[in-house]
C-alpha cells in the first residue's frame, strides 16, 4: 500500500471492521491532539492522559462523525471538550498574568532563560514558551489557526462560537502574546516580529 489513505478512507475502513487502521489515524492527529491538550493542561503528564481520551472518545463515536466538516476539526471539538472536562474535573484555576505566583513564575522562567544566553535559544522556543503563558482559551485559538493551520470557521465550529468572534479573540490572543513574547525577550521582540 504505497499510497497514503484520506482520513475519510481510513474512517471508513474502521467502520467496515477494519479497526487496525484507527491507529494511522491516531499517528496522523496524535502531534497536534497533544499539543492542543497541552496548552489546556500546563504538564505533559495531563496533555497525555486528555489525548489519550480524545481518542478513545473518538473511537467510540467514530459513527457519529458527518462529513460535513473535515475529521480534524471534529476531532479538535472533542479535544477542546475533553480538555474542558478534564480541567472541570480537576479544578485547576487558571491565574491572570497579574498574580503575584504567575509573576514569580515568569521572573524564573526570564531567568533561566537569561542564564541559558539568548543565543542558544531559537525564536520557536520562545514562542512556545509564550503561548504556555496565554490563558488556555488563546493558547488554543493560537495553536489551532497557526499550527493547525485551521480557518476561522473550522475554529468557530470545534469551539461553538462564530467565525467572527473567533477574528476577534485571535486578534485579542495575538496582543496578548505579543506582550509575553515582549516580557520574555525585551529588546529582541523587534526581530521576531
Amino acid at each position: 500500500m504505497g499510497q497514503k489513505l484520506t482520513d475519510l478512507e481510513l474512517i471508513q475502513n474502521v467502520l467496515n471492521g477494519e479497526t487496525g487502521q484507527y491507529a494511522l489515524l491516531v499517528k496522523q492527529h496524535q502531534r497536534f491532539v497533544f499539543t492542543l491538550a497541552l496548552r489546556f493542561a500546563k504538564n505533559r503528564e495531563d496533555a497525555e492522559e486528555i489525548a489519550q481520551d480524545c481518542f478513545v472518545k473518538a473511537y467510540r463515536a467514530l459513527g457519529t462523525f458527518k462529513q460535513t466538516a473535515k475529521f480534524s476539526t471534529w476531532l479538535y471539538t472533542i479535544t477542546y471538550t475533553t480538555a474542558m472536562t478534564f480541567l472541570r474535573k480537576k479544578r485547576l484555576d487558571t491565574s491572570s498574568i497579574n498574580d503575584e505566583e504567575t509573576l514569580i513564575q515568569l521572573e524564573n522562567h526570564t531567568s533561566s532563560f537569561n542564564a541559558n544566553g539568548y543565543e542558544k535559544q531559537n525564536s520557536h522556543a520562545f514562542l512556545n514558551q509564550a503561548i504556555t503563558l496565554l490563558a488556555p482559551d488563546d493558547a488554543t485559538i493560537i495553536t489551532m489557526f497557526y499550527q493547525g493551520e485551521q480557518s476561522l470557521e473550522e475554529i468557530g465550529e470545534a469551539l461553538h462560537i462564530e467565525p467572527n468572534t473567533v477574528k476577534v479573540k485571535l486578534h485579542r490572543a495575538r496582543q496578548r502574546l505579543k506582550e509575553k513574547l515582549q516580557y520574555l525577550l525585551k529588546d529582541e521582540v523587534k526581530e521576531l516580529l
